[in-house]
This record gives C-alpha cells, structure tokens and sequence, in this order.
C-alpha cells in the first residue's frame, strides 16, 4: 500500500470513527461529563491547562474502545462510563508528559501546553490526571479492570523508557520499535478494550478476542502515524509534519530507510539522527530516501497486516452494528487521508 493509495482511499460513512462515535453518542456524552467533572480543582491552573488539552478535539477513541468493547459483549448498564473516563484521563497523562520529554510544539493543532504554562505544570497536571484515572478505577468497583489499567500504566511508562534510552538509536531493531510502540500506544488500546469487556461480565474467551483486537488495531494505528509524519500535512496530523525527523526519533519508516540505503547514506543519517545536526534541507531528502527505499510502503504494509489480524480477533463476537462498527475502525487506521 502507498502513502497515495493512502491518501486516495475514500472511506465508506462505515469507514471511520464518526459511525462508532454516533453508536455510543449518549454514553460518550456520559464519560465527557464524568471528564469535566473530576478534571476541576480550585488550584486554578489544573482544568485550565487539563481543559486545553482534553477539549481540543481529541476523537475519544481509546474510551470509545472501552464503550464499545463494553456493549458488543452485552453490556446494558454504565459500568464502563467510569473505565472510559479513567482510560481518557491516563491517556491525556501520557500525552502532556510526552510532550514535555519531546520538546513538541503542536498536540491536537494547538500549541503544546507545557509551552504555555510550562513544563513543570504540564508534568504535575498529568500526575493529577493520572490520580484521578485511579480514583474513578476503584469507584467502578471492577479489581480486574483496576488490575488491568494499573499494569497498562505501568507498561506505558516503561514503553517510555525504552524509547528514551533508545532515542536516536540508528541500530534499533524492528522487534525493539514493535515492543516500544506496543507499550507506549497499543497497551492503552488492549486495556481500554479488555476493560469494557470485563465490565460488561464478558466470558474470558471474549475478554482476550477485544484485548488481541485492540492492541492490532493500536499498533496499525501507530505505524499509520509513523508512516503519515513524513508524508502528511499539520492540520491532518495534529503537529507537525515531520515532527519525528526533527526530533530524531527512530520510527519505522526510518529504520527501514537506514538499512536500505545502507553504507551511502550513513553519513547523513547519522549526521541528521545520530547527532541531530540538521539543515533545512534534509527533512526534504529523507522524505525522498524514505519514499525511493519503499520504506514508506513496507511500513503501510505492516499497518495494514495489523489491522486484519484486529478484525479476524471479532469474529468471536456477536455479529451486530457494534462489531462492524470496530472492523470499519480498523479498516480507518490504515486508510486515512492527508
């Protein structure tokens, strides 16, 4: 699949996050609430910098998984809305601490909040997130799903480590960035999912079909994104575009690219990556030697390989709109237009 096959690609109405989001409209609704309500704090600058981030038109995709994951396996009730809530609130922690480790400019097309209140406020406000996640964990009254949220958190901030002792590093294996990118995004994904399905009373058979569909479609998504960072536009993206390069970040793309073009292009990766010493220009030429290696192809090939073994993971699952719903995200992630 190429980045123009991409970017051609119309999805069907079905063929987005808009048909799941109007599925679960009220419950979404319901979890926006649960959001505003325990994001609010009389130190003044926490909902102010929390609200700038949570309401800047993020897609609720990882609560979505939770609501959704929650009524395919039969839920009636809103014991997930709590969990949704909670999986929002780590997620937005994990976002403005990133933000403050990668030195971005740009979360969601508006400017990354550790640049408007600084650093230290970003980072303490995402501690505050991450407290509140677990408050609203233990008051759904699940220890399973406290359980498996706990651990996602844990394995996220190690997925973070690694990524950091690894920054830069022009030898990383695909294994290593698979294992990095599955714990920094695909592990909230997995949890989100797995925790709807626990919610919901769902059979452990069912449990591990939505936790094998999401961490999939996780890590489609990311290596969409991966893909996307050198051949896609800001206002798509929500930063900017080739973000990764500047940052020197070893995504996928890249790594391919590295090990195809081999001993001629060493100097210039190294140079640009290794020490992250970079010319206007060189965004431009790696775009190029990403595109002329079919590194960009590869890396879309991968993502879409994913999202097929997300939707062979339903179909234990009962067959209804919930269910086509999931198996059109995962055709999403893989054919969103720049």
């Amino acid at each position: 699949m190429t980045l123009e096959a991409v970017r051609a690609a119309v999805a069907r109405p079905k063929g987005s996050v808009e048909v799941l989001t109007h599925l679960a409209a009220e419950d979404i609704a319901e979890v926006n609430a649960i959001i505003v309500a325990r994001m609010q704090s009389p130190v003044a600058v926490i909902p102010l910098l929390a609200d700038h981030l949570i309401n800047a038109g993020g897609k609720r995709l990882r609560p979505l998984l939770t609501v959704a994951s929650a009524r395919l396996a039969g839920a009636r009730d809103d014991a997930c809305l709590k969990l949704a809530a909670a999986v929002e609130f780590i997620h937005t922690a994990t976002l403005l601490h990133d933000d403050v480790v990668d030195s971005s400019q740009l979360r969601r097309g508006k400017v990354a909040a550790h640049l408007i209140w600084g650093a230290p406020s970003s980072v303490l406000v995402g501690d505050f997130l991450f407290a509140k996640a677990f408050e609203l964990m233990v008051e759904a009254g699940s220890m399973k799903a406290l359980d498996i949220l706990a651990k996602a958190a844990g394995v996220i901030a190690e997925g973070e480590v690694l990524q950091l002792t690894r920054a830069h590093d022009l030898n990383l294996s695909q294994d290593v960035y698979l294992q990095i990118i599955g714990a920094k995004t695909a592990e909230l994904f997995a949890a989100a999912a797995e925790a709807g399905a626990v919610s919901a009373g769902a059979p452990e058979a069912q449990i591990a079909a939505m936790r094998d569909y999401a961490m999939n479609l996780g890590l489609a998504f990311q290596l969409a994104d991966d893909a996307l960072d050198y051949g896609g536009v800001t206002e798509t993206l929500g930063k900017n575009a080739g973000d990764d390069f500047r940052e020197g970040k070893a995504t996928l793309p890249l790594l391919l690219a590295i090990a195809r073009t081999g001993s001629a292009e060493a100097a210039f990766w190294e140079r640009t990556i290794g020490r992250r010493e970079q010319t206007d220009a060189d965004l431009d030429r790696a775009i190029a030697l990403i595109r002329d290696t079919g590194a960009l192809e590869a890396t879309l090939d991968q993502a879409a390989d994913f999202a097929a073994k997300a939707k062979q993971a339903l179909s234990l699952m009962a067959s209804n709109s919930w269910r086509t719903a999931l198996e059109d995200l995962a055709d999403f992630a893989v054919s969103r237009r720049t």
